[in-house]
């Protein structure tokens, strides 16, 4: 299986898979696309509201939806590129093994809570769907947003379990 370093903020890079590198970036901008489109949405809405008098209408939802679809799709690329906050302050003069077992230690959390996420925003969907739940302006069915959501989750939490084994990998080295 071939890995690649991807490179991190953190102390030291890890070896994931280079396809799970690839699906993180692809996921990225798809959220980097829905971002623009939510944004590109906006400016016109509030040209509309400024010039015509009426704007978009459920521009707001649109853009509660969007920004979920966003948040999911950048995730996976934060984990992979060791993008999330770390306070080092205490860790800064202790050794790469110390740092990389800390690291998998915050990874095993991130894995843990992602997992959960993951259930519960599939039962979450699942409901959604069942008693068809929509947006209140444009009678969205809610639930469709969380066919990138879903496979969004699923892919953090293969990263948080890639990276997690890189650093432990790193930490018996």
């Amino acid at each position: 299986m071939a890995e690649t370093n991807v490179l991190t903020e953190h102390s030291k890079s890890v070896a994931v898979p280079r396809w799970l590198a690839a699906l993180c970036k692809l996921f990225a901008g798809i959220g980097g696309v829905t971002l623009l489109a939510m944004m590109l949405m906006t400016v016109a809405s509030v040209i509309l509201r400024g010039v015509v008098g009426k704007p978009i209408p459920g521009d707001f939802e649109m853009v509660e939806i969007a920004s979920a679809i966003a948040i999911f799709c950048f995730l996976p690329w934060c984990q992979v590129n060791g993008g999330n906050v770390l306070v080092d302050f205490f860790t800064q003069k202790s050794g790469p093994r110390t740092n990389h077992l800390l690291e998998a230690l915050g990874d095993l959390f991130y894995l843990l809570i992602s997992a959960l996420l993951l259930w519960r925003l599939w039962h979450g969907a699942a409901e959604m769907r069942q008693y068809g739940e929509q947006t209140m302006v444009l009678r969205l069915p809610v639930w469709t947003s969380f066919i990138i959501i879903l496979p969004a989750m699923a892919l953090l939490v293969a990263t948080c379990a890639a990276t997690l084994r890189g650093h432990l990998k790193a930490v018996w080295k």
